[in-house]
């Protein structure tokens, strides 16, 4: 799996998220570089496990929706003398 890595504007939008939580939150104040280290510690350590879990996610909808799919084809089935 290759790094997770976040355009300008989405790394942007993400460290205001991360300083305006520690101010909210934690009444902290925390500087952009602070929050971008935060950020990079976060996708490296964290991000693949939340990346993970989205495939699994993924995966198991997919699962479901074939199935229903395959049910779908059996009921076109034509009766014929043949069992399967």
């Amino acid at each position: 799996m290759a790094d997770i890595e976040f355009s300008e504007q989405e790394r942007a939008l993400i460290t205001d998220k991360i300083k305006a939580y520690f101010s909210d939150e934690l009444d902290q104040e925390i500087g952009g570089f602070e929050a971008g280290f935060l950020l990079d510690f976060f996708a490296k350590e964290i991000g693949p496990l939340f990346y993970n879990r989205g495939l699994y996610d993924a995966q198991a909808l997919l699962s479901k929706r074939l199935d229903t799919i395959g049910d779908a084809i059996l009921d076109l089935e034509k009766p014929t003398p043949f069992e399967r």
